[in-house]
């Protein structure tokens, strides 16, 4: 699979396909079913059982795993809603265990519990029986395996309905994930995931035209810039990084470190005078180039080799980091740029001459949220989820936007929009977004466009720093990416 996530309304649109190309959605709910039942099975030995049964189709696919999960010796206990229409219904009669109403007592004496209450589809808070059996649960720490999305979650969105929310141990989903599974909270809400095959076709896809992905190697893998044999340091790209004042140079070093380890030919600090003893003190493979004022920048940046620009980290808040941001995007169109902290917050009293200053398809905007509220005000509020916000940005600022944290969110201006989620807690350290900066300069100056490059490198940003494992500090994920390049070295020639 390659990685679509889709919503709601697309997976509906996928299950109608699928019964168009002629496969019963009986069968479809059997197979989502036995899904179910094989997942359990393959990680829980027969104990006694109780599935709770909800409504519409997530409750039809309980009492298919209640059928198998008897047929393979499990104790089961089922509580389901009043009355079922359609599939449900079907699936019902072929039941034969006897059913209960839907109380927290069928939990008694139960070691393993199958939240079938409520798919991704639910559209508000859980409420009565629901609300009862989702607090049972949660008191009694019974292990609970979930079909589809853990009942209380909204599938496109990850947030929950109400105060109260089922969290499982393990998920089982179908077809291709939903934002839920991807997104926090609900991410943390599903447990372990799985993602089972029920027999619809890939072709649905091709009608439904996905444009949310899981970040991975499958949507950037084959446009990586490995080293070639003709190749050298000059066709590799040069990556400027520049710095802040003398005080606070380690932030562009940690940026200019990642540009330089993920391939970037040439890397280089450019700082003010004052700033120079530091920068020079500590660096070696990476060069030092000596500005002064905007004026002085303007003539370091009139040398055509000089095509990406990491600025942000570590340059200070106010009137002349603007001007220096103002500087470098009055260069030449070919040049990328990213900017990161200290360059996006220097103009938060007016985002828009930021944005009238950026060319299409050369910039990446790196925000945490804190920075992404002061570039875009109640924008995070007022959006229904986080991806919405972002591609809203995004079309704002006419600018690739990265917004920061363990549920990393990419998005184009046109909408296509990727969910980073293998970021380990561990990345929250100081200086790892610094870091992350100078990785995507370094793929944007060896010729990477803006989008891939966000991807690839929160990707491999993650990638390194699970690695790293337990004390990871930023300076480790630098060093961490030689072990990370070879593995993907490694995945895509398999």
């Amino acid at each position: 699979m390659s990685g679509e996530v889709l919503t709601n309304a697309q997976m509906a649109a996928a299950d109608n396909f699928a019964a168009m190309a002629g496969t019963p959605t009986l069968t479809l709910m059997e197979n989502a079913g036995r899904a179910v039942a094989d997942a359990i099975t393959a990680r829980f030995a027969p104990c006694a059982t109780a599935v709770l049964c909800g409504p519409g189709n997530n409750g039809g696919d309980g009492f298919v795993v209640a059928r198998l999960l008897a047929e393979r010796g499990f104790k089961v206990r089922l509580a389901a809603w009043a009355t079922y229409k359609g599939d449900a219904a079907a699936m019902a009669d072929r039941w034969k265990g006897g059913s209960e109403p839907l109380l927290p007592r069928v939990l008694d004496g139960a070691a393993l519990a199958v939240d079938a209450m409520f798919g991704a589809g639910l559209s508000r808070p859980l409420e009565g029986a629901a609300r009862d059996l989702a607090l049972a649960l949660k008191e009694l720490k019974t292990p609970v395996v979930a079909i589809d999305i853990p009942s209380g979650i909204a599938g496109d969105t990850g947030k929950p309905l109400g105060d109260v929310a089922v969290t499982a141990n393990l998920t089982v989903t179908f077809f291709r994930k939903k934002p839920a599974h991807l997104l926090l909270p609900g991410r943390e809400h599903c447990g372990e995931l799985v993602l089972a095959d029920i027999g619809i076709p890939g072709a649905a896809l091709d009608l439904i035209r996905p444009t949310l992905f899981e970040n991975g190697p499958a949507l950037w893998g084959a446009d990586y810039p490995w080293p070639q044999a003709s190749g050298h340091k000059y066709a590799r790209g040069h990556c400027v990084v520049v710095s802040g004042p003398a005080h606070a140079t380690g932030a562009a070093r940690l940026a200019a470190r990642g540009a330089l380890r993920i391939g970037a030919g040439l890397v280089s600090v450019a700082c003010q005078p004052e700033a120079t003893s530091v920068n020079a003190a500590h660096l070696t493979a990476i060069m030092v180039k000596v500005f002064d004022g905007p004026h002085g920048l303007a003539d370091l940046f009139d040398d055509t080799r000089l095509g990406t620009v990491v600025m942000g980290p570590g340059l200070g808040v106010g009137f002349e980091t603007r001007e220096l941001v103002e500087t470098a995007l009055a260069g030449p169109p070919y040049r990328k740029m990213v900017l990161d902290a200290d360059a996006l917050t220097s103009f938060e009293d007016d985002p828009e001459a930021l944005f009238n200053r950026l060319r299409p398809g050369a910039a990446v905007l790196t925000p945490h949220e804190g920075e992404f509220e002061r570039l875009f005000p109640g924008l995070l509020a007022e959006s229904d989820s986080k991806l919405e916000a972002v591609r809203a940005a995004a079309s704002r600022a006419g600018a690739v936007v990265l917004l920061k944290g363990a549920d990393t969110v990419i998005a184009r201006p046109d909408g296509w929009t990727v969910i980073n989620a293998d970021a380990p807690p561990t990345l929250a350290t100081a200086g790892s977004g610094d870091v992350l900066a100078g990785l995507i300069g370094g793929l944007l100056a060896q010729g990477l466009e803006p989008d891939k490059a966000a991807a690839a490198a929160a990707w491999l940003h993650g990638d390194a720093a699970g690695r790293f494992g337990p004390g990871l500090i930023a300076e480790d994920i630098p060093e961490m990416l030689p072990e990370s390049l070879t593995a993907l070295r490694d995945r895509l020639k398999s």
